[in-house]
């Protein structure tokens, strides 16, 4: 589950209806009882190696990234901005819930650990983290996707060690007491139920994935079913934990007002040490386009109307095809003025809402539009009124005028994006981890501008126009709303 904002504007709109933000991203540990033992490793005190290697770099306007790889695998990318007044930390792990083992019912570990990181350490005390972030005046989140778990902390540029030696500590020496399992366990488990099984949306959008994906993971819940949170022992927690956090999984993104050389050897000091962990099977996992056909389901809900989720075949975050894709939902269904809106709000005013969002996936994912009806109108009225949609965008060139202000519009939203340390972290660790390479990111802006009509209805009648489509309809089932 996403716990902080995700990319909005580099990386489409907030395209992770699968993963909505969710405020409280853990519940208080309880009573520390029964710790396993093991190695207490202070980072950097073993030395840092051999320097770091650069192995990529690009600019950004007058910005320069580079990128970094101590000995132990450990990514490093960093991008200094002397005009900025803080920096952001961010430490992505290449690890989501496309990693569990969901056979032998691994479901919701990935998410899991949003909320154990944040407990004690081998070196620390329970809520040291937060303790020790606060009173330099910093913050800090977390999120989970299907194809990463991230953690960023913004402070002031003077606290950089401070995040370091916090982050460095976490990743080597989490202490996974029982207590703190069980209790985190049970927070998650109160978190699904607010956010799938008692929401109208989160139930719609699991369904909508489980029906379109037949074999790729992606057909799982992020956060994981309820049967394997509850069935969450010490004994998992400890293996995944081993398995997949460690510096050979780890890409660290550093943005704001920081010296690059200083911070890259206050890296390696504290991270240097750290053994690079495991070595870990490939990620084979095979693309999957869905849905390959019409799949839908009808559920009873609370809800005054009828409401709708339509989702295509969606390209990969980096793939070719992806900013001519983002604009054909900016034409459908990316604000007041598109086509969607202005027909089944405005015009006919069958519905009170439109939205749609293209999800960040490092592998072919899925374009949910998203519509509350009004009463009296029904769900298939919008759906009719969508696929007609599709099927125009992919019969008729888009004027110069609409292709243009949809262009416009992306481009500004994605400087938007760009313009906060914060921001930059966020979407530099996207593109590194859901793109291959954060360089992807840099040559975005300028591919809104190049698409041409073309090229949107080269997209749409390749996705859209297909008659592949998942389809998920809560129908009022008496009494109100939810």
């Amino acid at each position: 589950m996403l716990d902080a904002a995700f990319p909005t504007a580099a990386i489409s709109a907030l395209a992770l209806v699968a993963c909505a933000a969710t405020p409280g991203r853990r519940g208080v540990a309880g009573a520390a009882t029964g710790a396993l033992g093991g190695t207490r490793l202070a980072p950097g005190a073993a030395g840092s190696g051999a320097p770091p290697t650069e192995i990529a770099h690009a600019s950004l306007g007058t910005l320069t990234a580079t990128k970094w790889r101590l000995d132990n695998g450990l990514e490093v990318v960093l991008l200094p901005d002397p005009s900025a007044t803080s920096i952001s930390y961010m430490t992505w792990f290449r690890v989501g819930s496309r990693n569990e083992d969901i056979p032998s019912g691994e479901s919701g570990l990935a998410h899991l650990f949003e909320h154990l990181m944040f407990t004690q350490t081998k070196t620390t005390a329970a809520n040291e983290f937060d303790r020790a972030m606060e009173e330099v005046g910093g913050s800090s989140n977390a999120m989970t996707y299907y194809d990463f778990t991230a953690y960023m902390d913004d402070l002031p540029p003077t606290e950089l060690a401070v995040a370091a030696r916090l982050e460095a500590d976490r990743m080597v020496n989490l202490d996974l007491r029982k207590r703190q399992v069980e209790t985190e366990r049970d927070v998650v488990a109160e978190e699904r139920l607010a956010s799938v099984e008692d929401s109208v949306d989160g139930i719609l959008e699991e369904v909508m994935y489980q029906q379109a994906f037949k074999t790729h993971p992606y057909r799982w819940p992020v956060i994981g079913s309820m049967k394997d949170i509850k069935a969450i022992t010490q004994a998992k927690a400890v293996a995944f934990y081993r398995k997949f956090y460690a510096p050979g999984n780890a890409v660290l993104v550093i943005t704001g007002k920081i010296d690059a050389t200083a911070a890259l050897d206050l890296v390696a000091t504290a991270y240097g040490s750290i053994p690079p962990g495991p070595a870990l099977p490939p990620d084979d996992v095979k693309p999957e386009r869905a849905p390959a056909t019409e799949v839908r389901t009808t559920l009873t809900r609370p809800v005054p109307a009828d409401r709708l989720v339509l989702a295509f075949p969606a390209p990969a975050l980096g793939a070719a095809d992806r900013a001519a894709y983002e604009i054909a939902n900016e034409l459908l269904a990316g604000g007041p003025s598109a086509r969607l809106t202005q027909k089944l709000v405005v015009d006919t005013q069958w519905a009170s809402s439109v939205h749609g969002d293209v999800a960040p996936t490092r592998d072919p994912g899925l374009y949910a539009i998203w519509v509350q009806m009004v009463k009296g109108h029904t769900a298939e009225e919008a759906e009719r009124i969508i696929v007609a949609a599709a099927a125009e965008l992919a019969a008729h060139p888009v004027s110069a005028a609409e292709l243009g202000k949809a262009a416009a519009r992306l481009e500004s939203a994605f400087w938007q994006q760009l313009g906060s340390s914060h921001g930059r972290a966020e979407a530099l660790g996207g593109f590194e981890i859901g793109a291959g390479d954060f360089r992807r990111l840099f040559g975005r802006g300028a591919e809104y501008a190049q698409v041409t009509a073309a090229d949107v209805q080269r997209v749409a009648a390749t996705y859209l126009s297909t008659g592949a489509r998942s389809v998920v309809i809560a129908r009022p089932s008496g009494g109100g709303g939810p």
